[in-house]
């Protein structure tokens, strides 16, 4: 397993293809395999990826104490560091947006673009799903077949969980592997609920693409409308009828996109 010790843990981490670096930084809960294996396979003939466990997921270490975004992002340079990779594109989504936000912040020298999903600015000035998601969210303390529902009910519309059945069942096998401890859940939100970045959006230089699902009621889309408002020059793109899944619901399309913006 490609392990290497990084910001005082030991991070899981996979190097895929050749060419201009292409950081990819999963969200809350979730590891390198929740990416859609067509994705990684188109973009790794251009790109070479790195794709990675955050700190106390998947296989990555998960130490008991208190996890925060800033943090996250010392783990991600600190990690692309210790693989050679000095400078790359940075894409996350969800909470890994929250840290590619960070990253940008902190790390200016090492961006060449930034991409933006589903993800919002966080603090008072951030758009919060509806109670009802939160309480989907929070509580799991369920069946493994209610989580599961509970999980598809999150990250994509009705619509298409009811039309895309044997994809998820596909998507649900991967995400199965490396599940979070309950503990390291509840660590990554707490490091949610302290980020924020609003105030400093507008000190982020990289070239920014901001994306997003208009069906997205986990990070509601005006989420995405505050963050390319704030980010000087950034770009908006909404995607129809998209979850907060959009990586797993428009997998070709979000890989046309990301090309078409990082050339």
């Amino acid at each position: 397993m490609p392990v290497v010790r990084a910001n005082g843990i030991d991070m899981y981490y996979e190097l895929h293809g050749q060419g201009e670096p292409l950081v990819m930084i999963m969200g809350l809960s979730a590891n390198l395999d929740w990416w859609d294996p067509l994705i990684v396979e188109r973009l790794s003939k251009r790109y070479r990826l790195l794709l990675f466990d955050n700190r106390g997921a998947g296989r990555t270490e998960k130490p008991e104490t208190e996890y925060a975004i800033p943090i996250f992002a010392q783990d991600t340079a600190e990690l692309m560091t210790q693989v050679g990779i000095e400078r790359a594109y940075i894409l996350g989504v969800s909470m890994g947006g929250m840290i590619a936000q960070e990253f940008a912040l902190h790390y200016p020298e090492r961006v060449n673009k930034l991409i933006l999903v589903c993800t919002n600015c966080g603090g008072s000035q951030s758009v919060p799903a509806a109670p009802e998601v939160l309480a989907l969210l929070a509580n799991r303390d369920v069946s493994p077949e209610e989580f599961k529902q509970r999980q598809f009910k999150l990250l994509f519309p009705d619509h298409f969980v009811a039309a895309r059945s044997d994809k998820l069942e596909r998507f649900w096998e991967r995400v199965q592997r490396a599940p979070i401890p309950l503990a390291a859940f509840y660590r990554q939100i707490g490091a949610i609920q302290a980020f924020s970045t609003y105030d400093r959006l507008d000190q982020i230089q990289s070239p920014t693409l901001v994306l997003t699902g208009d069906e997205d009621i986990l990070v509601p889309p005006q989420n995405s409308e505050i963050l390319a408002r704030r980010i000087p020059g950034a770009r908006l793109e909404v995607f129809e009828g998209g979850g907060h899944g959009i990586t797993g619901q428009f997998p070709e399309r979000f890989c046309q996109v990301v090309e078409d913006f990082l050339g």
